[in-house]
């Protein structure tokens, strides 16, 4: 979506070729849950990259109505071990107005 395609041009090439791989290395169907991993109680899923050690994290959710996809809400920098609660609010709003646009 916009705000995640926002968010990733707004970094560096190389941070911006660091998501890329990972998001690759998913796509291809490895399963790390360092890389992709669902919120607890919560329809997000939050996938992960550390670059010099600075986290980087796209939020994101499944539509499999159709066909399996991944939809990339938007991203943060992770300053804190835990999520915020209000990046994870954030992303489900935008899976609410997802699902709501398709009707």
């Amino acid at each position: 979506m916009d705000r995640a395609r926002e968010f990733i041009s707004s970094l560096s090439e190389k941070i911006q070729k660091k998501i890329t791989y990972n998001l690759l290395k998913v796509e291809g169907g490895e399963i790390d849950k360092e890389l992709f991993q669902k919120l607890e109680n919560s329809e997000i899923w939050e996938f992960r990259t550390l670059f010099n050690g600075v986290c980087y994290r796209l939020f994101a959710f499944w539509d499999t109505e159709t066909e399996t996809l991944v939809v990339a809400t938007h991203g943060i920098v992770k300053k804190t071990q835990k999520t915020p609660q209000k990046e994870i609010e954030k992303a489900e709003a935008i899976r609410k107005e997802y699902f709501s646009n398709k009707k």
